[in-house]
C-alpha cells in the first residue's frame, strides 16, 4: 500500500497543460525511482527518471533522515549526507549528489528558517 502513494499523489494532481502542474505530477509519480532501476513505481533507471524527480528524491531522503518522526530520531546532517553520498550512483544520480553537497549550506538556511516559523508538533 505504501508503494502506491506515488500513484495516488499523481492521480490527485492529474495531467495538466501547466508546466508547474506537469512537473508536480512527474515528481509525485517518480520520486521513488532509483538510479539503478530498483525503485518504484515503474523501475525507471538513470536519465529515464525525470530530472525533477531525481532532484526531489535526494531532497526527500535528506528531509526524512534529518527530521524527527514518531518512530525515529532525526539523523545528523553529517549522517544524512554520508548516506546520500554512499548511495550516489545506486539510488541517486551521482552528478546531482555533487550539486546537493554544494548547496547544503543554503538548504540548512532554509530548513532553519521554516523550523523557526512552523511548530509542527503543536499544529
Amino acid at each position: 500500500m505504501m508503494m502506491k502513494h506515488s500513484h495516488f499523489g499523481a492521480e490527485i494532481i492529474g495531467q495538466h497543460d501547466s508546466d508547474l502542474l506537469s512537473m508536480a505530477y512527474e515528481v509525485a509519480l517518480h520520486h521513488h525511482e532509483k538510479w539503478d532501476g530498483s525503485g518504484y513505481p515503474k523501475g525507471l533507471s538513470g536519465e529515464d527518471i525525470p530530472l525533477s524527480a531525481r532532484i526531489v528524491s535526494i531532497a526527500d531522503v535528506f528531509d526524512a533522515l534529518t527530521s524527527e518522526r514518531p518512530y525515529k530520531k532525526a539523523w545528523s546532517i553529517e549522517q544524512a549526507t554520508e548516506h546520500i553520498e554512499k548511495y550516489a550512483g545506486r539510488d541517486f544520480d551521482a552528478e546531482l549528489v555533487k550539486h546537493f553537497k554544494m548547496v547544503i549550506p543554503k538548504i540548512l538556511e532554509i530548513k532553519a528558517q521554516f523550523a523557526e516559523t512552523v511548530d509542527f508538533k503543536n499544529s
